[in-house]
């Protein structure tokens, strides 16, 4: 039989054929090895395509913001997609620092002055105060030529506890009007200042506490309070009458109640937040300062500035 297939053969013999020499060659074709590096190289390729084209489609859209396209990674292109509105972002505007806190009373602020006078000053005196920060050379570094600067911060920063109109004297003339403000933080601060024409013609301000370290008193006017309830010393027994003056202080919270009196005047301060304030009309010549006497909630005396060696009762 194998005779005759190896003849002129029949279909059942070539098929029987083909299927040996398949047999034969199957461990013997191998088929193309498969282009691994250059599938690769195409690939990093094309996604560098990509994110160009993304890059560009993103620089269209910044470029065109009512419609977009979307852009496939074979290089074919959608329909356009329907048009959005554009969206316009504008930045918000810095919100307006707020002004000052106002004082605990109304009648903290004196003949009239409104409160948004009083923190418009409060403002021009920070500015002042800014205007006149020291500028220093090498050389005066050199030779160690420095004033103290402070930073007063913002008006929003403070509480306007006194404002009241100021009398102009020899050494500074033209009447004005006086902005007493303080702060918490970061320290305590407290700026007197003297507004005239519009303009802050002087600035006094301090730092911390008016009460001596280790002091137990109840009571400690601000030291700088001269400048609210004196004229200047070159005027001295011929002050201008009548004259609006003022004081103010630290007090501790076991005083419920303080008096204070100068000269022909005379009343109940106001306390507001750890700070004493009063102010009165003075109408004859004086030599001693305000007097001040604090009292707890019973009544009882807690403070009389007659006993206060550290405070300075004559004027100068």
């Amino acid at each position: 039989m194998s005779e005759e297939l190896q003849g002129e053969g029949t279909e059942l013999d070539i098929e029987v054929r083909v299927r040996e020499l398949m047999a034969e060659y199957a461990y013997t074709i191998q088929p193309t090895p498969v282009p691994y590096p250059e599938i690769r190289r195409r690939g990093v390729v094309e996604r560098r395509r990509r994110v160009a084209v993304a890059g560009a489609a993103l620089l269209t859209l910044a470029a065109l913001p009512v419609a977009a396209y979307a852009v496939s990674g074979g290089g074919a292109s959608t329909p356009p997609a329907a048009p959005k509105p554009s969206v316009v972002q504008t930045r918000s505007p810095k919100p307006t620092p707020s002004g000052p806190a106002r004082p605990a009373t109304a009648g903290q602020l004196v003949d009239g002055i409104t409160f948004e006078q009083a923190a418009d000053g409060l403002t021009k005196c920070i500015d002042f105060n800014r205007a006149h920060k020291p500028h220093y050379t090498q050389q005066d570094l050199k030779r160690g030529r420095m004033s103290t600067y402070t930073d007063l911060g913002d008006p929003a920063d403070y509480r306007i506890i006194l404002a009241m109109p100021s009398t102009g004297d020899s050494n500074t003339p033209g009447d004005g009007m006086h902005v007493v403000a303080v702060r918490e933080k970061p320290q305590q601060t407290r700026l007197i200042c003297n507004i005239k024409g519009g303009e802050a013609s002087d600035l006094n301000y301090s730092t911390g506490s008016d009460f001596v370290p280790d002091s137990t008193a109840p009571v400690a006017a601000d030291v700088n309070s001269g400048k609210l309830y004196q004229q200047s010393f070159l005027d001295k027994g011929h002050w201008k009458l009548p004259f609006r003056w003022g004081i103010i202080g630290n007090v501790r919270s076991s005083v419920a109640k303080l008096t204070v009196s100068y000269g022909d005047s005379s009343g109940e301060a106001v306390l507001d937040h750890g700070w004493f304030v009063a102010t009165g009309l003075l109408h004859q010549q004086v030599t001693k300062a305000p007097h001040i006497k604090g009292y707890d909630a019973g009544g009882k005396l807690l403070y009389d500035s007659d006993h206060d060696k550290d405070y300075m009762n004559t004027l100068p």
